[in-house]
């Protein structure tokens, strides 16, 4: 699957699903735009780095829509036809979201963790600031969390996940209005638009 996430405005970002022999998905406007690092981008890291399957993107790439991603459809198609593929995907984004609670819960909590953790070790003063103000939420937020939970977040995995938005921050933050960039699941690499357009 191919996630990819532009930039539609000023503080307004979208993500579109595109995945293999299933139709297209997109959120639009999506929730929580940064210009360092958007809430989907923080949560596709933290659930690929987890091996959290059941997540927002494990959902998509099993032919869910995650509650949050719709059909994204082309001026060119019938009703119908439209109609029985948006009947299609909200079935089984229901089964699949219903399936998939506990581990989207385990997501939030784990990516305001790794949110704050990064922002912590940024060169930004800002950021830290920021890091700082975030840390009575934070406690909370691991106190809510279960020691498996925790346990996943060992340190050296917190660098690991620190290292990816590190990466995906650069590619994100350079980006103007309209134009994207596309990351794949679960490995996160950064793909170029020819390898998004041949799984389109």
């Amino acid at each position: 699957m191919i996630l990819v996430f532009r930039r539609t405005g000023q503080r307004r970002y979208a993500v579109e699903a595109r995945r293999d022999g299933l139709p297209v998905l997109e959120m639009n406007p999506a929730p929580g735009y940064d210009p360092f690092m958007p809430h989907d981008l923080m949560h596709l890291v933290v659930e690929a780095q987890l091996g959290l399957r059941h997540g927002i993107f494990g959902q998509l790439a099993s032919g869910g829509n995650a509650g949050s991603f719709h059909l994204r459809v082309n001026s060119d198609e019938g009703s119908r036809k439209i109609a029985r593929a948006r009947r299609r995907v909200n079935a089984r984004g229901k089964r699949l979201l219903k399936e998939g609670l506990e581990e989207s819960l385990i997501s939030e909590r784990a990516t305001y963790i790794c949110w704050s953790e990064w922002l912590a070790r940024s060169a930004s003063r800002e950021q830290r600031a920021q890091a700082a103000a975030m840390a009575k939420q934070n406690k909370e937020v691991r106190n809510t969390a279960g020691a498996a939970e925790l346990h996943a977040l060992s340190p050296g995995k917190l660098d690991e996940i620190c290292e990816h938005l590190d990466q995906l921050s650069s590619q994100w933050s350079r980006l103007e209005i309209g134009q994207s960039m596309s990351v794949s699941w679960p490995d996160l690499t950064i793909v170029s638009d020819a390898v998004c357009e041949a799984v389109h």
